[in-house]
């Protein structure tokens, strides 16, 4: 009982994190090129991570780790950019409900991946958490209930969050499998220091160097806030999946998705969260079947 209590309480720590970091990153969001701020996320969480691993021991690796910690890299960059890039062009109430279809990705990959079976019960759960996802945008019920299906090809956001949200269902479940072969602080603080390296070409082949000066000189409390959330959310999110299924945790961490909309509401002024609150009951539902079912 107290290991599930944990990986519920760890997984809506990460779910807050990540919305809070999301969040915060949109408000710092009024530069150019996205790329720089992304980068500057993943920087900033990374010193809080150097000096966890510097007191951690070294788990003995194997080439299982380094086959999931490389398959996940590129995998990570790629959801990196199209994530970023959902959230500057689509409003953050809009894009982000569409994460919610990750849980429903990894039914299918934590299966091939990670060997995991979910049970008929977290299946109905996981549903679930995927329509309330989908009713947050009930906002566009006048024209149908479909009708948010098909604006998706006239969305960018949402198609780029589509993407991400089965990337996200791969490299979840990649990183259990190196979390198992690791620890989940050295499985994080190593995976996304690599990530940062190996985004950083990416980042100087498109960012003119007028950017990094208007950015270094106007470095803003939010990127700092959203770099330590960022850190706060990975550390939470690697311990939680590790003790639960991988498709469960991140059923219950796409509460960061309702999180979000209240964000929208507060801070952008974002209309209609009413209504897309509305797909709050179904997601609710869907954890409590989760959680009764682990």
């Amino acid at each position: 009982m107290q290991n599930i209590n944990m990986w519920i309480i760890l997984s809506f720590l990460s779910a807050f994190s990540l919305a809070s970091s999301d969040a915060l990153l949109k408000r710092a969001l009024r530069y150019d090129n996205e790329y720089l701020l992304a980068w500057l996320r993943f920087l900033i969480a990374l010193p809080l991570l150097f000096i966890l691993i510097m007191v951690i021991p070294r788990p003995e690796l194997d080439s299982t780790f380094y086959i999931a910690f490389f398959c996940g890299i590129p995998l990570e960059i790629l959801a990196m950019v199209l994530y970023v890039k959902a959230l500057r062009v689509s409003p953050l109430s809009l894009t982000l409900p569409f994460l919610s279809l990750t849980p429903l990705f990894l039914i299918l990959f934590s299966r091939i991946i990670v060997s995991e079976k979910v049970s008929l019960m977290g299946g109905i759960g996981i549903v679930l958490v995927v329509l309330g996802g989908y009713s947050l945008n009930v906002s566009s019920v006048s024209k149908g209930f479909l009708e948010p299906v098909r604006a998706i090809g006239r969305e960018r956001g949402v198609v780029y969050m589509i993407i991400v949200a089965m990337i996200y269902s791969i490299t979840s479940s990649l990183g259990k499998v190196a979390i198992e072969h690791s620890s989940p602080i050295f499985f994080g603080a190593t995976y996304f220091t690599a990530v940062t390296i190996c985004f950083t070409p990416l980042v100087f082949k498109n960012v003119k160097l007028s950017s990094y000066k208007e950015v270094i000189k106007d470095l803003s409390l939010p990127v700092v806030l959203s770099g330590a959330f960022f850190s706060i959310m990975i550390i939470s999110h690697m311990f939680a999946v590790s003790m639960a299924k991988v498709a469960y945790m991140i059923s219950i961490k796409r509460s960061s998705l309702l999180i979000g909309t209240i964000y929208g509401f507060i801070f952008f002024g974002e209309r209609n969260i009413l209504q897309r609150l509305v797909g709050a009951s179904l997601m609710f539902a869907g954890f409590v079947l989760i959680v009764t079912s682990s």
